[in-house]
């Protein structure tokens, strides 16, 4: 049974904003009671929230699909929809957040960093909120906005001071176990660690963690063996070091060898080439592995790394090696700086900026783009004349009539705003006088109706210009 998972697709849902409510007053002794209708709740968002008690993705490898809860719609007597629970999903220590492009979204690292994935939906006005001065009972309400839905990718990168490479069955698992209190498994056959393995070692007052990685032989950074797995977890790690097995009976290995074939691994990975090196010489409880340790030292430590000699079994040498390890990662979190606290940047909007965008396509439509426009759009019941007449006045105070009209739009051209799309008529409604009608209509919407509102508006000016002066009181 799977036990160590390091990469998985998530599949992110938040949860949709509630509805607005339409709703009107109706009690004995008050016949204009007013629009009463309450707004929808907002829906739950999807936060990522490292836990140092986590240390494996294995929760989401068999339950991928991952969904907040939905707001509750509005009701009568402005009573509002309760928002959706927020979904908080926790992660181990050094998940990075990618797209399945792999472009890099958040960088978890430190216990309680917390990076909200997907944003719920709001929540649509009733129409209680909807009402003014000209709208004093509007028949319509918003509609919930959809919560964010996205694919990404979980990659679990361990944060350890020191990894441990080399070849499988070098003794890093030995190594690991005698150097903290990490049990992991350990035998005599190639590739027994199957699992980056973490143990916290002490080292006087100071301690660090130290990672074993598993599987690096010849070809690991092009998928050979179980390298290309698993070298992302020594990224972060400050000081690496090589144990190589001076007891080895395979043909066609020696310990200088044996490190040139893991540089040139970890070469190929790239990223590492800035990272202290130290050689560990294991297993020299066996007779044959001290003689060879004692005569290939001096090539070792010709290319100016720290050799020591250690015995996981006898644990002659581990002591030393324990405090030179303490003293490297020491020097490393002298040399790095301290994280800047967290800064609020400011960036105002631009004084020509409109909010949104119009872009002209080869077929002859154009696309509006921008958060207000788009937002309007999802959150309108096009079902309801008088919800689509509202949406019209909202995008013409907006300015998206006239910079239609500017890019050269023809009436009846495809416009599209988000997922939605129509066909456009400039200046039939848009912006005109609101006359109130019967709930849930618009008379402007109809053009038959237009037609006759504008004669009327025109009579009653020419009557009003032709009237006598003394006939004015």
């Amino acid at each position: 049974m799977t036990s160590f998972v390091d990469r998985v697709v998530l599949h992110v849902q938040a949860g949709n904003g509630g509805h607005g409510c339409v709703s009107i007053l109706r009690e004995k002794f008050k016949p204009f009671g007013g629009p009463d209708g309450g707004n929808g709740g907002h829906g739950g968002s999807v936060t990522l929230v490292v836990d140092a008690s986590v240390h494996t993705l294995l929760d989401f490898h068999f339950r991928p699909h991952v969904k907040a809860e939905n707001g509750k719609g509005g009701a009568g007597s402005n009573r509002e929809g309760a928002n959706g629970a927020g979904l908080t999903l926790r992660v181990p220590n050094g998940t990075v957040v990618q797209t399945t492009d792999g472009d890099v979204l958040a960088d978890l690292v430190g216990a309680g960093t917390a990076y909200e994935v997907a944003r719920g939906g709001r929540g649509g006005r009733g129409n209680a909120s909807l009402a003014n001065t000209r709208r004093r009972a509007p028949g319509f309400a918003e509609l919930g906005e959809p919560g964010e839905a996205l694919d990404v990718v979980l990659e679990l990168k361990s944060v350890a001071d020191v990894g441990l490479v080399g070849f499988p069955s070098a003794g890093k698992s030995s190594l690991i176990s005698v150097l903290s209190a990490a049990r992991p498994k350990i035998a005599d056959y190639p590739f027994t660690t199957l699992v980056p393995n973490l143990g916290v070692v002490r080292a006087g007052d100071d301690s660090f963690v130290v990672a074993d990685v598993p599987g690096l032989i010849p070809g690991a950074a092009t998928g050979k063996g179980l390298g290309l797995e698993f070298l992302r977890h020594i990224e972060r790690c400050a000081v690496l070091a090589h144990v190589v097995d001076c007891a080895t009976l395979e043909p066609g290995r020696d310990p200088v060898s044996d490190i040139d074939a893991i540089e040139a691994e970890l070469d190929a990975y790239g990223g590492l080439e800035d990272r202290p090196r130290i050689a560990i010489l294991n297993k020299i409880d066996v007779p044959d592995g001290r003689d060879l340790a004692e005569i290939v030292r001096a090539d070792v430590a010709a290319r100016g790394w720290p050799v020591f000699e250690v015995s996981a079994v006898t644990h002659e040498g581990v002591r030393e090696l324990t405090f030179a390890l303490g003293e490297l990662v020491a020097a490393h979190r002298a040399a790095t700086p301290e994280p800047e606290p967290t800064r609020i940047v400011l960036r105002p909007r631009a004084v020509d900026d409109s909010g949104f965008t119009i872009e002209a396509e080869a077929d002859g439509s154009f696309v509006v783009r921008g958060a207000k426009p788009e937002r309007w759009v999802r959150q309108t019941n096009f079902d309801n004349e008088e919800a689509v007449g509202y949406l019209a006045d909202r995008l013409a105070r907006l300015g998206v009539e006239d910079s239609l009209a500017k890019a050269g739009a023809e009436p009846g051209c495809l416009v599209r705003i988000g997922l939605f799309e129509f066909d456009w008529q400039p200046a039939v409604y848009a912006g005109a006088e609101f006359t109130p009608g019967q709930r849930g209509a618009d008379y402007r919407l109809d053009e038959t109706a237009t037609r006759t509102k504008a004669a009327e508006r025109l009579s009653a000016r020419k009557a009003r210009r032709e009237r006598p002066d003394d006939d004015v009181l």
